[in-house]
């Protein structure tokens, strides 16, 4: 029995022994200085951030290619602690990450992420810093902040000040922003309104929005996300909503994009939507649900579906295109769909829609109208001058690159003269 104690004590000392041996083996093996990494960036930039959001992670792969096994005996931010990024380096997310190893052909994972804080300045500015490692090698670090003026929901909404609206900033909407009964919101030429997921400006009854741009500086009705594929992303805010009698209402030169709704009109909300682009809704780009609406040269494009007219509602359209080329998902409906009821409802009243040379076009064989008439109320749609597809064997339009998003007509155009003027 003692024997084989002794036995047992030896085998386990020299399996202490030589893993000792073999653990100084492999620390003499790595390099420490005198090689060089490759990055899958040169610098590492962001998009423009809003001060105190958070931005996207980026990321940047670090590859040993230099024939040996490395250790970096630190990786951290040249600006230490004062930096307004962030690193995790392959799991690690302190200040400094030492002893880094990488081996021969293998690669690590660095994810950043920036926030800037606020200030006072009204344009945008540039921050700066650079990842910096143990062997001298160092990759900057790019980010464009802007300060913003936020609207935070408190339930269930947040009060929209019109009187008090600051011009010289870009405003951001986190939930539902409301316009109340008796106030009016006044936009002008460069104002810009980001949105945050679900967000949505509402128009309570007797309010109004008035939003005027130029051709040269449109009102922005934006996702408050940009960097990376958010954007063309669509889907990432709700829309604006007119809600019942909101009156005097316009839009006029401005850019609405990466919704889910674009403009909804509720019963006896009345608008007037001009010289603008809707672009990348998730849904409809405009719903008017008996509601008035006139519209006049739009371009609405890259959307499930451009308008729909449901439990009727009185709709007059102008010299406007509307291209649909979605491919996010599937797409069996057509772009535009004309209701006086509501389906799977006993809500209708009267339709009037009239389409003045425009052009209602996209990718589906079937056409691009559906009419749905209760039998009950008025149905009154027409189309005047229009080429529609899927009626009166109309031509193709022509678009000079639909799939690159560019909606001007070939030269060779059947439909010269109609839809949406760029005005150039």
């Amino acid at each position: 029995m003692r024997n084989a104690l002794r036995l047992v004590l030896a085998l386990m000392a020299a399996a202490a022994i030589a893993s000792a041996l073999g653990g100084c083996g492999r620390e003499g093996s790595y390099a420490r200085d005198g090689f060089e990494l490759q990055f899958s960036a040169d610098t590492l930039s962001f998009d423009t951030l809003f001060t105190a959001q958070g931005s996207a992670t980026r990321q940047l792969r670090v590859y040993n290619r230099s024939g040996r096994d490395v250790e970096l005996t630190s990786v951290t931010l040249r600006a230490g602690r004062g930096s307004r990024f962030r690193l995790n380096v392959d799991g690690d997310t302190s200040m400094v990450a030492r002893h880094v190893e990488i081996m021969d052909g293998d690669s690590i994972f660095i994810f950043v992420q920036v926030c800037i804080d606020p200030d006072d300045r009204t344009q945008p500015f540039l921050v700066e810093d650079a990842v910096v490692f143990g062997n001298g090698q160092s990759v900057p670090l790019t980010a464009w902040g802007r300060n913003a003026v936020y609207h935070r929901a408190e339930s269930p909404y947040s009060v929209v000040d019109c009187e008090h609206w600051d011009h010289s900033r870009p405003h951001v909407i986190l939930g539902t922003a409301a316009i109340l009964d008796g106030h009016t919101l006044t936009l002008g030429p460069g104002d810009e309104l980001y949105f945050g997921p679900d967000a949505m400006l509402a128009v309570d009854s007797n309010a109004s929005l008035v939003a005027r741009g130029t051709a040269g500086q449109p009102v922005l009705f934006s996702s408050l996300r940009s960097d990376g594929w958010y954007s063309f992303l669509p889907g990432q805010w709700q829309c604006i909503w007119f809600t019942s009698d909101s009156r005097g209402n316009v839009i006029d030169h401005a850019v609405l994009r990466n919704g889910t709704g674009g403009v909804r009109l509720y019963p006896r909300a009345e608008a007037t939507v001009s010289n603008t682009v809707i672009a990348g809704m998730s849904d409809c780009a405009l719903i008017g649900q008996g509601g008035e609406l006139r519209a006049d040269n739009l371009l609405v494009y890259d959307c499930f579906a451009t308008f729909t007219a449901l439990r009727g509602g009185n709709y007059s359209f102008n010299r406007c295109t509307m291209a649909n080329y979605w491919n996010y998902s599937s797409r069996t409906v057509p772009s535009l769909l004309l209701y006086n009821h509501m389906p799977q409802a006993q809500e209708a009243q009267d339709l009037e829609a009239v389409f003045r040379d425009c052009i209602v076009w996209g990718s589906r064989h079937d056409g691009e109208v559906l009419f749905s008439d209760d039998g009950v109320h008025r149905f009154d749609c027409r189309f005047e001058g229009c080429v529609v597809k899927g009626m009166d064997d109309a031509e193709d339009p022509l678009f000079v690159d639909p799939q690159g998003d560019d909606y001007h007509l070939d030269e060779d155009s059947p439909a010269t003269g109609k839809g949406y003027d760029f005005g150039e």
